[in-house]
């Protein structure tokens, strides 16, 4: 099997994980009356994507969002010819994760999926945002400082459970195309998915831009040979 074979479906395998786990705990937690709690799914989601990181991220380097691919080809990290196959491994990772779930929780209605209950405007910009502090974190630990890079997968995982703390209740702080995908897909739930598909990707290429404008010219693209 091809080394770029193997990237693919460590994407796959890793955003699988992200929305059975992620989304699985909001559908458990609405089952179960609560038990979870919110800060117990923002938990899942830091979590899971933490113990991915680790289990994967020398392989493929662990992107498991679309937001975040096209944010490493931007910074320079990623050939242009990789981005269709990390996109395309990671949607389907999402479909067969919500697939599953919705085999397994057939009355749940929404599967998990993100809703503006902020309004479209609140959550359109928490979600640009949200996403800039992901891909200005990632960069930071993953690209732009080698040395730190045995703190990644803390520091992702932490930012993801701190922005779905805060954000969850207004945007559900989706951050990630993918996510967003599979669930909406599996239970033909499609509110405002325009939000989700488009802002992170903004808030994606602004950290790319802030990463330079912090660390100066050529800090992103230490990467470019992944």
């Amino acid at each position: 099997m091809e080394p770029n074979h193997r990237k693919w479906i460590a994407e796959l395998i890793g955003t699988f994980a992200l929305v059975f786990v992620g989304t699985g705990a909001i559908v458990v937690n609405d089952l179960s009356g609560g038990v979870i709690t919110h800060t117990g799914v923002a938990l899942a989601f830091g979590l899971i994507i933490m113990v991915m990181i680790y289990a994967v991220g020398d392989t493929s380097g662990a992107h498991f969002n679309p937001a975040v691919t096209i944010g490493f080809y931007l910074a320079r990290a990623l050939p242009a010819r990789e981005i269709a196959p990390y996109i395309g491994a990671q949607v389907g990772g999402a479909l067969l994760a919500s697939a599953l779930l919705r085999f397994l929780f057939a009355d749940h209605a929404t599967l998990g999926a993100t809703l503006p209950n902020g309004g479209i405007g609140p959550s359109f910009v928490l979600e640009v945002i949200l996403t800039f502090f992901l891909m200005f974190v990632i960069l930071a630990v993953a690209i732009a400082t080698k040395d730190k890079a045995q703190v990644a997968a803390l520091a992702i995982g932490a930012t993801v459970c701190l922005a779905a703390i805060f954000g969850g209740p207004i945007s559900g702080a989706s951050m990630n195309p993918a996510r967003t995908l599979g669930p909406a897909i599996a239970s033909g739930t499609f509110t405002a998915l325009w939000i989700y598909l488009a802002a992170p990707v903004v808030g994606a290429g602004l950290a790319v831009g802030a990463c330079r404008s912090v660390r100066g010219p050529g800090c992103c693209d230490a990467g470019a040979s992944q």
